[in-house]
């Protein structure tokens, strides 16, 4: 499975960005899809995650600001980023996890500025 993430950019305090992740092939709905960040000098942690009949993970960090999506169709999954703060800066890595084996993104990178 190859997963490809846009979206990223460059955006201010308190401003809107929508990460999108595609995989290369149609991945079943039970199949945990999400999105994970690294900030410099930071270890990466687990931002948000979807999967059918389970309610979505968000870090704590993010509740409340980051909403995470699905289509299962397009085997794309969303991560729409609102009010973001500084400290959201990081590149943000898409994964699937696929019967135990993670696939990864190239990632993406977000920057807010203050």
């Amino acid at each position: 499975v190859q997963l490809q993430a846009s979206g990223g950019g460059l955006v201010q305090v308190g401003g809107s960005l929508r990460l999108s992740c595609v995989a290369s092939r149609r991945i079943h709905s039970s199949v945990i899809m999400g999105w994970y960040r690294q900030a410099p000098g930071k270890e990466r942690e687990r931002v948000a995650s979807v999967r059918s009949g389970r309610d979505p993970y968000y870090a704590h960090a993010v509740m409340g600001r980051f909403t995470i999506s699905r289509d299962n169709a397009k085997s794309t999954v969303y991560l729409q980023m609102n009010s973001l703060k500084p400290e959201d800066t990081a590149v943000y890595y898409c994964f699937a996890n696929v019967e135990g084996t993670y696939y990864w993104g190239q990632g993406t990178q977000v920057t807010v500025s203050s």
